[in-house]
């Protein structure tokens, strides 16, 4: 197993518990993002800078990931091309998306562009609380022990 992270939207708290984990787990961690990214000195962690671009950090770690790796992501298109190839997602809020729920959350994310892209106010996610970090940091937990 592996973990792979949408670095460029993922909130620093939550790279900070993935760093945690794979120091404890001795699981290879891989941030990819279109910006040069500062990682702790350690032999599991690294960071993949990509050119910048739409989607270019997605594409990458749609190409990169194998079945049964972790990937942490909150697009949801990409979480379906992964989840399609055999890994599993958790959003930075601790919500685990599988092949059972990422068809709803397609829909879901595809209506609410369309509401955006007439002019309707949608509003943005909300801040991250220390609550979703700690359904984060659960759910981290739980994958990760499984896979050990």
């Amino acid at each position: 197993m592996k973990i792979w992270v949408d670095a460029d939207a993922c909130p620093v708290a939550i790279k900070e518990i993935l760093y945690r984990a794979a120091n404890r787990t001795e699981i290879e961690l891989t941030l990819i993002a279109n910006q040069m990214l500062r990682v702790p000195p350690s032999p599991w962690i690294k960071a993949l800078q990509v050119p910048s671009g739409f989607d270019v950090a997605d594409r990458r770690i749609a190409q990169e990931v194998a079945a049964g790796d972790l990937v942490v992501t909150a697009d949801v298109p990409l979480a379906a091309q992964v989840i399609a190839k055999g890994a599993v997602v958790i959003d930075p809020r601790g919500e685990l998306l599988d092949k059972g729920n990422i068809q709803e959350r397609l829909s879901m994310r595809n209506f609410m562009e369309t509401l955006r892209n007439t002019g309707v106010e949608t509003g943005g996610p909300a801040s991250l609380s220390a609550a979703d970090r700690q359904a984060f940091a659960n759910q981290l937990d739980r994958l990760l022990s499984g896979s050990r």
